[in-house]
């Protein structure tokens, strides 16, 4: 068996040279599928993870764009379809400085994952560019995106893939984007996901990360007769899974005590009640600031260039990019009684960062799991638009809640037994049996 990952895991190096989040991601994988191929060799006959592994199709196109200065700026863009066997493709796109293809390799395949675990008929993909949109006015965000959907909208469809958001890329954005998709196709369509209100979108679909991570944990926490109430938790991000991460523990009687963002984070020791919340959310989301402007605000710490992994806590939620924790973090989180984690971002912690929660038999849910809430809601807002409707608030909340129980229950079955639930097994397992059995009942393909 560990000459088989072996094997694996050199093929996958050797044919995807210096990409190490893409290898980080596959080989989490296949560590926990190989012992379930072995028992259930029809995979293994079919070489089905080794499909997987490989993109249906990868696009890169160049994206030509004027500044406000009249200087003519260059980007690199990106989609990775994944795979579409269970259906359209579906993922997010990634406008941040350090896209390159290994990272949307990695995101392609832990969303194909994340979206069979949903239970809806959704395929895996992921796409972005090394565009940062921090700093850069409406115009030259509006420039650029219709520069990248010139290029982008030839391979997409509401059948076909259907891109959402994800760092970078916001209610502005997708407004950007699908008006020059429409304009290009002539044709009003549920092509993106995120979309605002008036014109598609869907109730709580910005909330939706947020509140399912949380709606995960409190499901991790049953389990071991414990609740949300007066737990003290770290949260690293101020986006939108952060802010929503933060607001539903509100409602649930939980005290949020930090925040982050690139320049460091913010230690709030009295809590981040409803008032301050609302400021970050107009900090973050309107004036477009940094998050030291929230410490100066409230007269509380700023720590720069750190992260929040030393703050005494009973529940961590790293909700900004991937590998922030790291094993040193892990240790200082055990050491300080940390009991759970819910992963908001995509793989935010490392190999060695995991192997310390899970040696120390902590709740710990990784993020292909406890984030899926927002394609799960995006998959939502896909039926809405086919069937041009538009659910109420508390309907769309009601499907993400019970889709949330429905995936925890997926990994318990998968992942557990009478002393540990191993929620990483559970969840690859579990994901990658429904997409297997739908590979090996379409053919070669």
């Amino acid at each position: 068996m560990i000459v088989e990952i072996q094997n694996i895991m050199s093929k996958v190096k050797a044919n995807n040279p210096g990409e190490p989040e893409f290898y980080q991601a596959v080989q989490e994988v296949v560590e926990s599928i190989t012992p379930f191929i072995e028992k259930n060799p029809k995979y293994k006959t079919h070489k089905v993870l080794e499909r997987m592994i490989e993109p249906e199709r990868v696009i890169m196109f160049r994206v030509p764009w004027l500044s406000d200065k009249g200087e003519v700026q260059i980007n690199r863009g990106y989609r990775v379809e994944m795979n579409s066997a269970i259906g359209p493709y579906k993922g997010g796109l990634r406008f941040h400085p350090s896209v390159n293809l290994g990272i949307l390799k990695f995101l392609a395949f832990e969303q194909v994952l994340k979206n069979s675990l949903t239970t809806l008929p959704m395929g895996g993909a992921k796409g972005g560019s090394d565009f940062d949109p921090k700093g850069k006015s409406d115009n030259e965000v509006m420039k650029f995106c219709q520069s990248f959907m010139n290029e982008l909208f030839r391979y997409i469809g509401p059948d076909t893939d259907v891109p959402a958001g994800d760092i970078g890329v916001g209610g502005r954005e997708i407004g950007f984007l699908y008006g020059q998709y429409k304009k290009l196709r002539n044709e009003f369509t549920g092509v993106l996901t995120g979309k605002g209100l008036s014109w598609g979108g869907s109730l709580i679909r910005p909330e939706a990360t947020g509140y399912g991570c949380v709606y995960f944990v409190q499901e991790m926490l049953k389990t071991r007769k414990e609740s949300l109430e007066d737990k003290v938790c770290c949260i690293s991000g101020s986006g939108n899974v952060a802010q929503y991460t933060v607001e539903k523990l509100l409602q649930l009687g939980a005290k949020c005590i930090s925040i982050s963002d690139s320049d460091g984070f913010v230690h709030d020791p009295y809590g981040i009640n409803h008032h301050k919340l609302e400021y970050l959310k107009e900090l973050k989301n309107v004036r477009r600031g940094r998050i030291k402007e929230y410490a100066q605000e409230f007269h509380c710490k700023f720590y720069e260039h750190k992260k929040p992994w030393d703050i005494k806590c009973d529940i961590v939620f790293p909700s900004a990019t991937q590998n922030e924790i790291n094993e040193n973090d892990a240790k200082k989180l055990i050491k300080n009684g940390c009991i759970a984690v819910g992963e908001g971002a995509n793989m935010p912690t490392t190999a060695e960062g995991v192997k310390v929660f899970q040696d120390a038999k902590i709740l710990y849910a990784p993020g292909k799991a406890s984030n899926a809430g927002g394609v799960a809601t995006s998959g939502l807002e896909m039926t809405q638009n086919s069937m041009r409707l538009s659910w109420s608030r508390e309907k769309v909340e009601k499907n993400l809640h019970e889709i949330m129980i429905a995936i925890h229950e997926q990994c318990v079955k998968h992942g557990g037994n009478k002393k540990y639930v191993d929620y990483v097994k559970g969840a690859n397992i579990a994901g990658f049996v429904k997409v297997a059995d739908a590979m090996i009942e379409q053919g070669l393909v």
